[in-house]
């Protein structure tokens, strides 16, 4: 398998920019190249404004901005290119063009070079036979803004090798994003529906005189979406959206071109958007919402049925590349298969097309959480990046059957749990603790922790060795789950927290219990009393994390590889400190100030005072004395519903990422 570590991307235009910023930030060395320096010089520019908006908004730092521009050098002669391990067609979508450029490359750069393009609606096999070695050919195609938005769709072709289809889903993963599978199908997979949608959306103008903002508005709130149809082609360009159509229509009279969609790009200009109190009528709204969603379920269908990627995916992409609030899938499960059937046929009849077979509830199925068995090796992947890997009652129900799964498979000595994204495990999700407060439905959140208690005992008491591969955040229940393992590794960029106090409850799947069994009492009423975030670093030097390893090395364990060596922390200096004044001080007289204070400087003790008093107090109180009684997780259930009926709880959950101030009730 290929290590790249020198990117090209050919055409410095909006998207190139974008993807040689994003590899740059990522540590790669980036050589961008187009047709005229002019043209060049303007891409880097580009990036440069960029990244210093984002260091005046302290996204960046100075010296992450110094080096990502650092690693860009510009070209406007494909010769520059010949260093690097993967060059990304970023040009214009014309297929003359796009096979021109590929002729060109192909034969002047080394045939090992990964050629990749990427192209949102040609197919990746067509373009393929413009290139000798047709091997190291694949389509990835990014979605914009391309240094922000995570999608990209991994697109082998017919002849593409399987370990070029490795190496550019390990980079993928390396530079930032968040890869999905897809067949070599026109439109691919989120452009196969999503285009459908915009052009049905234009083709209701035939039908409603209503004005574009109030469909926009209709939309937003059907999907879940922030901008509407209208409003997205105006952002991403009217004509873009009529190309990726006209790619589309080869599949049936329902992908026809909408003539509104036409002449609004003959008039070369952006759809006329006036924010106005219009009152759709009942009618209105069930015409617009039926079309638009059947058009999204019958594509979807389609796709489904030909095995274009799978549920997962599909609904996956939709979230994270689009940005919905429910993917195209958890769309149809909302609805159930009764009425998307109906709105599936109404649709098809509409336009005399074949009712897809995907229409199934049995297609549905949405794999949150995999288990790979790989000889003595099981890999367990927490797979909902788009939700940072969150945990609600179905990831959990996953988690148990595949560690359940990977512990009856005699050949297996060792579990790897890890995560996809950003995100190892970003805590428990939210909106389910809010939904059974509001709803005074306390049981569930009881069941829930209960079930939740029994899955990680399960790990922690497993015969097999488990390690927990940290890949991103691990947060709350994240950081629970990882200390159910014999081992925790962790990459660099990680950081791990208890955020629990901060939002007026506390760590309830253990994380009072087996932090204490980790790094002692002392260091874990610090954690969970203060929230404090820890990097790699940090939490390998207290002991938390036993080993920091690069992302080649996480690889390579997924792969198989021999489990690094590491040695324990001694638990030192200023983490000494703050484990000495938490064993001997409960947070009361830390936060009065009057507690017995050997070694933390003044300074560093005012820092910790300021941070817990936005903590909720009553949480704290059941936290500290949880970890003082250290009587096993089962314990941290006995308060659960006091925690949750406190007004800091409601406040605090419903108030995620803003200060409050807690009273204490």
């Amino acid at each position: 398998m290929k290590t790249i570590r020198t990117v090209g991307v050919v055409g410095a235009g909006t998207m190139g920019s974008a993807l040689a910023q994003k590899f740059a930030q990522e540590g790669y060395r980036v050589v961008l190249a187009d047709t005229a320096i002019e043209f060049v010089n303007k891409g880097i520019a580009t990036i440069t404004k960029v990244l210093n908006e984002g260091l005046e908004k302290k996204v960046f730092t100075a010296a992450q901005v110094a080096l990502a521009i650092d690693n860009i050098k510009g070209s406007s002669d494909l010769s520059a290119l010949n260093e690097c391990d993967i060059i990304i067609e970023a040009i214009y979508e014309d297929f003359t063009a796009k096979t021109n450029l590929f002729k060109q490359l192909s034969n002047s750069v080394p045939t090992t070079t990964i050629l990749a393009t990427n192209t949102s609606s040609f197919s990746v096999t067509e373009l393929a036979q413009s290139v000798s070695y047709p091997e190291r050919f694949i389509g990835l195609h990014y979605f914009y803004h391309a240094a922000k938005n995570r999608l990209v769709e991994i697109i082998p072709g017919a002849k593409t090798a399987e370990n070029t289809t490795k190496s550019v889903y390990q980079f993928s993963i390396q530079a930032g994003k968040d890869p999905i599978y897809t067949k070599d199908a026109y439109g691919f997979a989120i452009n196969r529906f999503f285009v459908p949608w915009l052009n049905d959306a234009s083709r209701l103008l035939e039908e409603v005189k209503m004005p574009l903002h109030a469909i926009d508005t209709l939309c937003m709130k059907t999907f879940g979406i922030g901008m509407g149809p209208f409003a997205l082609m105006n952002a991403t360009g009217v004509p873009i959206a009529l190309h990726a159509q006209k790619t589309l229509a080869k599949y049936g009279p329902s992908y026809k071109v909408a003539q509104p969609l036409v002449k609004q790009v003959e008039a070369k200009t952006n759809w006329e958007i006036n924010e106005s109190t219009y009152a759709n009528s009942a009618e209105e709204e069930k015409l617009i919402n039926e079309r638009l969603l059947g058009s999204v379920f019958f594509v979807c269908s389609q796709i489904l049925e030909e095995k274009v990627c799978s549920a997962t995916d599909l609904n996956k992409g939709a979230k994270i590349g689009l940005k919905w609030k429910k993917g195209p899938v958890e769309l149809m499960q909302k609805y159930g298969e009764k009425e998307v059937k109906r709105l599936v046929e109404q649709y098809a009849a509409k336009y005399n097309e074949k009712v897809p077979s995907g229409i199934s509830e049995s297609n549905w199925h949405l794999e949150f959480v995999t288990c790979n068995i790989k000889g003595k090796l099981a890999i367990i992947q927490m797979n909902r990046p788009e939700d940072l890997n969150a945990l609600n009652e179905e990831v959990m129900k996953q988690l148990d059957a595949c560690f359940t799964k990977a512990e009856k498979e005699l050949a297996v000595d060792t579990i790897i749990l890890t995560g996809s994204g950003k995100a190892f495990v970003a805590g428990a999700d939210i909106r389910f603790f809010v939904k059974n407060m509001k709803d005074k439905t306390l049981d569930n959140i009881v069941n829930f922790t209960k079930y939740g208690q029994d899955v990680f005992e399960k790990i922690d008491r497993s015969p097999k060795k488990v390690i927990a591969l940290l890949n991103g955040l691990a947060l709350g229940g994240g950081l629970e789950l990882a200390l159910c393992a014999d081992e925790i590794y962790a990459l660099n960029k990680v950081n791990l927290a208890f955020p629990e106090t901060g939002i007026g409850i506390y760590p309830g799947l253990g994380g009072t219990q087996r932090t204490s069994q980790k790094v002692g009492k002392g260091l874990a009423k610090y954690l969970v009393l203060s929230g404090k975030n820890l990097s790699a670093k940090e939490a390998e030097e207290i002991g938390l994390v036993d080993k920091i390893i690069s992302s080649e090395e996480m690889f390579d364990l997924l792969a198989g590889g021999p489990l690094p060596d590491f040695s324990k922390h001694s638990c030192t200096g200023k983490w000494l400190a703050y484990s000495e004044l938490y064993q001997n001080n409960n947070y009361t007289t830390i936060l009065e100030g009057n507690c017995i204070n050997n070694h933390l400087e003044n300074g560093e003790l005012e820092k910790l005072i300021k941070v817990m008093r936005f903590k909720a107090p009553v949480a704290m109180q059941f936290a500290e004395t949880l970890i003082d009684e250290g009587r096993g997780p089962a314990s941290e259930l006995e308060k659960l519903i006091s925690i949750f009926t406190t007004q800091d709880a409601m406040l605090g959950l419903s108030s995620i990422g803003q200060r409050v101030e807690y009273q204490g009730k």
